[in-house]
């Protein structure tokens, strides 16, 4: 495969160039593209052209770039991502008609959250997340779930390493983060109030596949002080079962609601 100079793969190169667009940027200049993946502009020139005959990428009527609908297509055929989405959705719509809120799905990549599914609620409470995005684990709902399900040493590597904090509420400490993780895997659900946006509340629930493994998370996002947790829980857990069972699971009836 051939190499820069530097000693990086063609392979390496196009993916920084694909991972310049995000939800932000979603159409970019070939000077944007090449700053962001450091690149020379001929090489970035180049490389963009070759994805955009492969369709990878695609032009707009401005000779702008954005990604093209062969990635769409080929990430469509088999991926994991895909056949949770389709087990998930029907019983997502119905947790978002009953609980009337942000209703999201997300699996955990490292130290990352990333979200599969979003359905929005028009007036409801600030929520950051979009489909494809994504947030560290240690301050979302979701992620909490997930990383109190994964293997110790993934845990411990999150544990070692620096924490971002959103607001005040954020845990952003080993021990904090530690009893955290402790009582979500006692409780069998995470409330986390306000520790992305002020004002907001994630609750989250995990989903299991075969073998009964945590494999995603199904989370809503509630304004603080709504009062109506213990009723929300329920329906999350219930709804959390319902997409486990698709998926082959057997899941435990485990969540502990007395301390709310």
């Amino acid at each position: 495969m051939a190499r820069s100079p530097s000693g990086e793969s063609l392979l390496t190169r196009v993916d920084r160039i694909l991972a310049s667009f995000g939800p932000d940027n979603p159409v970019r200049t070939v000077a944007d593209i090449a700053r962001t993946a450091e690149l020379p502009v001929a090489t970035a020139h180049r490389l963009v052209h070759e994805l955009v005959e492969l369709g990878y990428l695609e032009r707009t009527a401005t000779r702008r770039v954005r990604l093209g609908v062969r990635l769409w297509e080929l990430a469509s055929r088999g991926s994991r991502a895909l056949g949770l989405r389709e087990a998930a959705m029907p019983v997502m719509e119905d947790v978002h008609a009953v609980i009337g809120h942000h209703t999201q799905l997300a699996v955990r990549d490292g130290a990352e959250v990333l979200y599969l599914e979003r359905l929005s609620t028009r007036g409801g409470s600030r929520n950051i997340i979009q489909v494809a995005g994504r947030l560290p684990v240690h301050a979302c709902s979701s992620g909490i779930v997930l990383l109190a399900h994964a293997p110790v040493d993934e845990q411990e590597e999150v544990l070692a390493g620096t924490m971002a904090r959103y607001t005040a509420r954020t845990p952003v400490t080993p021990t904090a983060l530690r009893r955290l993780l402790a009582d979500t895997r006692r409780q069998g659900f995470v409330l986390a109030d306000a520790f992305i946006t002020e004002g907001a509340t994630g609750v989250a629930v995990p989903i299991r596949g075969p073998g009964d493994a945590v494999v995603a998370a199904l989370s809503i996002v509630v304004p603080s002080g709504s009062g109506n947790a213990p009723a929300q829980i329920s329906a999350l857990l219930a709804a959390a079962r319902a997409i486990s069972r698709a998926l082959g699971a057997h899941p435990r009836l485990d969540a502990d609601l007395t301390s709310l």
